[in-house]
């Protein structure tokens, strides 16, 4: 059992200005390395709680360029952790100095499908606060259930969010020129 602790916390609007701050930082450090970084994840999300812990979306034309670009991001504190698990993605994480992750990085090249797949997933809930709401709770009864097991609290959401997967791809393809921003 892993007995990392889930916190929920409130939508805080200082997320957002966080992720600017972090955003710019990173791009700074990477120049060319990533076309464009997005705000992902439940702290993008208005209104419903979130572990803080702000999830950047990094878009790259070209991995293996990033792969020698990770001293710029260790630099600024986080550890490059490769694919870790999704194939085509590298991720790299940050924690404080009381060893609370902080910032995660999902970067992925250009045409992937996980592009795709993470933003739909956050415009989606951005447009239908039901869903979001929904999904809120689902994870206030899983941090009741797994206080102490992220493991469970994570697989818990599994299949309500490949089902919000699909419909948010159902979504966005009624409007073909959604998608070009995505990427």
């Amino acid at each position: 059992m892993t007995t990392q602790h889930v916190i929920l916390k409130p939508h805080d609007p200082r997320w957002a200005s966080e992720f600017a701050r972090e955003s710019a930082v990173l791009a700074c450090a990477l120049g060319g390395a990533v076309s464009v970084i997005h705000h992902v994840g439940s702290t993008a999300i208005l209104g419903i709680h979130a572990k803080p812990i702000i999830d950047m979306l990094a878009v790259t034309e070209d991995l293996s360029f990033l792969d020698e670009s990770t001293t710029p991001i260790t630099n600024l504190g986080y550890e490059a952790l490769g694919e870790f698990g999704i194939s085509g993605r590298r991720y790299f994480r940050k924690d404080n100095s009381a060893g609370e992750r902080t910032h995660q990085i999902h970067a992925f090249q250009i045409g992937s499908a996980q592009i795709t797949r993470h933003l739909a997933f956050r415009d989606y809930l951005l447009a239908h606060p039901t869903v979001a709401h929904d999904y809120d709770m689902l994870k206030h009864r899983l941090t009741a259930k797994f206080p102490k097991d992220i493991r469970s609290y994570t697989n818990g959401k599994d299949s309500f969010i490949k089902d919000i997967d699909s419909h948010a791809a159902a979504w966005i393809s009624k409007d073909p020129h959604r998608t070009d921003s995505f990427q």
